[in-house]
């Protein structure tokens, strides 16, 4: 059985399944090899994206791992 082959979309390195970063979203397939071209990729995207739609998603995502830090933290006993 062969082990399926990805290549990087950012430098153009294979990887074999198992390994990288593989994000399908939207019948689109973004692979990574490493998280640093993952942040590579990031970066650009993100100063591309329209402000307004920036916004309204980075405040959604930002506010779901606030509350999920929230709830890990421990209260105090008393």
């Amino acid at each position: 059985m062969a082990v399926k082959k990805y290549t990087c979309v950012v430098c153009g390195r294979v990887f074999p399944e198992g390994q990288g970063i593989i994000i399908r979203r939207a019948n689109v397939e973004l692979t990574f090899h490493s998280k640093s071209c993952l942040a590579r990729f990031f970066r650009l995207f993100v100063e591309r994206l329209d402000e307004r739609e920036f916004r309204r998603a980075a405040m959604d995502v930002v506010k779901e791992f606030e509350e999920l830090r929230k709830a890990r933290a421990p209260s105090k006993k008393i």
